[in-house]
């Protein structure tokens, strides 16, 4: 007996729909190089499992990767088995001889065992037929940071170079490239680095499409507690400066995604590593579950441009078919396309509309405003009425019409006034197509 979509349960139609949503970035993420890092506490979480799972996932999907890992808890605690308190200025570690032994410790024993867990491919398991080669070397130079304020951190370090080429001859094999944070003087010295800091500077090196770095806890705005999903990088400093009580592992990262996006790195995600399958989730989906960090505005809204019309066909098309919007061809689009505003969403056009100026009076029409339905709550509306309503007084138009059949109550709470047939423009009233009945409403710009 043969069955029909529609008879599918609900979480499979989810999981389909999903899928599907997701192939834009299946096909986007392909052969793009990410520098993901990893802190010391993951490491220790039972569910590290989890994001081995997925990296192998992202590794299949011919995603270039390169892991650093963070050692801090583990130095700490090699540091109390021996009774010697952890001594930090400033939130940089002061590494001494001992602590530098802790150091080397830690590295090569998480090292070796995030290359055992990606080398598992149990049957029945998520890393089944994985089969991940994962390559570590001494990519990174490093030199001390020396003495500050009177403080010398010894063996702490910062980065003074990256093997990009060896690096990317390795990412060429498909190899996983695991990364401590740890560098070499060309002396045979050891440093201890920042895993942050080494992350972006690899990023910025290797000219990474992003730069992924998980954190213990999300980016909560103080005042709203809400998710702060984009930022730029102008409003993340603006952040770090009006909150100067944000919690530490918070400020390291904004500030590491802030020097990676001036330094190149197009985008840098900061995602909670508890959330399930926090990697996937955020980039495979539109809006993550993440804070996306930029140097640009992640969402855009602009005039629109010929590449857009197959954009603008998808998000109006649904509307044209219930009747919502007048039907438009892709011809009188092209026509029209500079009368039109788009808001431009991660590559896609999630809202437009248009203003067609009439010529035979100082008056435009408001046509095809439509929002994406999972984009209706954020006022993207209203924010392309402003702009109409900027782009009306830069034309010197007296008078807004809209012509709408299911939106009038949304165009009256923001000022419009039903108009007389008879006081309109002659070109309006040409234009007018009674069988669709539409009310016709007005607004005076001021």
């Amino acid at each position: 007996m043969s069955s029909s979509s529609s008879d599918n349960p609900p979480n499979q139609d989810a999981f389909v729909n999903w899928f599907r949503s997701s192939s834009p970035y299946i096909h986007a993420h392909r052969n793009r190089t990410f520098v993901i890092c990893i802190e010391g506490e993951a490491l220790l979480d039972e569910d590290f499992a989890h994001h081995v799972h997925d990296l192998a996932l992202l590794n299949s999907l011919g995603i270039r990767l390169v892991l650093v890992h963070g050692i801090r808890p583990q130095i700490d605690q090699r540091l109390k088995n021996l009774n010697i308190q952890p001594r930090f200025h400033e939130q940089l570690r002061i590494t001494d001889a001992l602590a530098l032994n802790c150091v080397k410790e830690a590295a090569g024993l998480v090292r070796v065992e995030i290359e055992a867990r990606l080398s598992m491919g149990l049957a029945n398991s998520p890393m089944a037929g994985a089969k991940i080669r994962v390559v570590s070397g001494n990519f990174v130079t490093a030199k001390p940071i020396g003495v500050i304020n009177g403080v010398d951190y010894e063996y702490t370090g910062k980065v003074r170079g990256i093997d990009t080429l060896a690096i990317k001859q390795q990412l060429d094999q498909h190899n996983v490239v695991l990364m401590s944070p740890i560098g070499y003087s060309p002396s045979g010295e050891v440093f201890n680095l920042s895993a942050e800091q080494l992350a972006t500077e690899i990023a910025i090196a290797l000219t990474a499409e992003k730069l992924i770095l998980l954190t213990e806890q999300s980016v909560i705005h103080p005042i709203s507690q809400k998710l702060l999903q984009q930022l730029t990088t102008e409003e993340a400093e603006q952040l770090l400066y009006d909150f100067p009580d944000l919690p530490v592992t918070i400020v390291r990262v904004l500030r590491a995604a802030i020097y990676g996006c001036q330094a190149g790195v197009a985008r840098v995600h900061l995602i909670e590593r508890k959330l399930n399958g926090a990697l996937l989730q955020e980039l495979f989906s539109r809006d993550g579950v993440g804070t996306l960090v930029s140097s640009t505005p992640y969402e855009e809204l602009r005039a629109a441009t010929l590449q857009d019309i197959g954009g603008i066909m998808e998000l109006i098309s649904p509307l044209e078919q219930q009747g919502k919007l007048v039907k438009r061809s892709r011809e009188k689009l092209e026509m029209e396309i500079t009368d039109y505003i788009v808001i431009e969403r991660d590559r896609m056009i999630i809202a437009c509309t248009a203003l067609h100026c009439l010529q035979d009076a100082p008056a435009g029409v408001i046509a095809c405003m439509a929002v994406h339905p999972d984009y209706q709550n954020a006022a993207r509306g209203h924010r392309l009425l402003e702009y109409i309503y900027k782009c009306a007084k830069l034309q010197s138009l007296q008078t807004l019409y809209v012509l709408s059949t299911q939106t009038v109550h949304w165009f009256i709470e923001r000022g419009f006034a039903p108009a007389d047939f008879k006081t309109l423009p002659a070109s309006l009233k040409a234009s007018y197509n009674p069988q669709r009945n539409s009310k016709i409403l007005y607004q005076t710009i001021n």
